[in-house]
Order: structure tokens, then C-alpha cells, then sequence
């Protein structure tokens, strides 16, 4: 990401992964890096750097499987798919994401 785009909180991309996966299913790390960028917009741009390490991560915590294939450009490419345990890392994501969110909103609502 570049300075003048807004900074992701350690963890999120790790979510946004594992939600692309969980809506759309096999995808190579490409992909899932447009997708991301396409449903967050201008805010946010990732690069091989950000997302191939957190695949990694994500492969070694068994969050997620990979295939060998060919993309729609008739290139070969790793393949990345949500596991079972994945799903269930998601949903204990968005429940830390919400409970988060919550508490933050909490407190810039207080008065006093």
C-alpha cells in the first residue's frame, strides 16, 4: 500500500483473505489481491509483498489449501481454496472485528 492510502490494521488482511475465499471460492493470489482492491476501492492496493506472505501464513496455519493450475491467461498458478478450519478462523474474525468495531465506537461516542 502506498503512504497516501489508508493503513490496514494488522490482522484485517488475513480477514479480507479468507472472506474472498469464503464468497468466491478457489482463486489464485492475483485474484484474490484485485478483489480485494476491487470491493475496498481506492482506499486500499496490495502488492505481491503484502499478500504472498500472508497466503503463506495462512497455508502454514491450515486456514487455507493450495493447487497447482492453469489462470485465464493459460499461465500456471497456485490455486488458493478455505478450509473447514478457515471457515471456522472466519467467523471467529469477524466476531473480533465486530467486537472491535463495537468497543471503538463505544468510546468516541462517550461524552465524558
Amino acid at each position: 500500500m502506498s503512504k497516501q492510502q489508508s493503513e490496514v490494521p494488522y490482522g484485517t488482511l488475513d480477514l479480507l483473505i479468507l472472506k474472498t475465499l469464503d464468497s468466491l471460492g478457489k482463486l489464485h493470489g492475483y485474484a484474490i489481491a484485485r478483489r480485494i482492491e476491487q470491493v475496498c476501492g481506492a482506499d486500499m492496493q496490495l502488492s505481491q509483498g503484502s499478500i504472498y506472505p500472508a497466503l503463506i501464513r495462512l497455508q502454514q496455519e491450515g486456514w487455507i489449501n493450495t493447487d497447482w493450475g492453469v489462470s485465464e491467461t493459460n499461465r500456471k498458478v497456485k490455486f488458493f481454496s478455505l478450509t473447514a478450519a478457515g471457515r471456522r478462523q472466519l467467523r471467529l474474525e469477524v466476531a473480533k472485528w465486530e467486537k472491535a468495531t463495537a468497543l471503538v465506537a463505544r468510546f468516541l461516542e462517550a461524552t465524558s
